[in-house]
């Protein structure tokens, strides 16, 4: 009985969030951008870049060696917090409800090229971290002393 009504409240906050966060997320973008080209580009640039090399990175560091399930879930966890925003976006780029079309007309208007240059990051920073683990696993380990 517990566990069905953890259920229905699961879903219950789903569709809460679903119907709130993105319009949420483009109005904060939105007032932040102001419906500047440039704004929306360098904003849309570090969002993707820091909200995907932070959590990345913090997966691998938390994730590298042998950890308890608790300790790697809350390295997840932190993972997760640190690409919200990036989450978010995507919400409100891939999102087929009315919440999300709201949040994309919303963003067309006062955040222009932000989602683009939002992906554009991620990109990047994808791409960053894939070189720095080959720098890093490709050098042949050095004896100890």
């Amino acid at each position: 009985m517990l566990g069905g009504v953890g259920v229905l409240l699961l879903v219950g906050l789903y569709f809460l969030l679903a119907a709130t966060i993105p319009r949420w997320w483009s109005q904060q973008v939105g007032s932040a951008v102001h419906g500047r080209l440039s704004a929306g580009l360098v904003l849309g640039l570090l969002t993707g870049i820091t909200c995907t090399l932070l959590p990345l990175l913090v997966l691998w560091f938390g994730l590298r060696r042998r950890r308890t399930w608790k300790v790697a879930l809350a390295w997840i966890v932190a993972a997760l917090v640190l690409a919200l925003p990036n989450l978010w976006t995507l919400g409100v780029v891939a999102g087929s409800g009315s919440a999300a079309h709201a949040g994309q007309r919303t963003m067309d208007v006062n955040a222009p090229w932000f989602r683009g240059a939002s992906l554009a990051g991620a990109l990047v920073a994808a791409a960053v971290f894939a070189v720095m683990l080959w720098l890093i696993y490709r050098r042949p380990k050095q004896p100890q002393r």
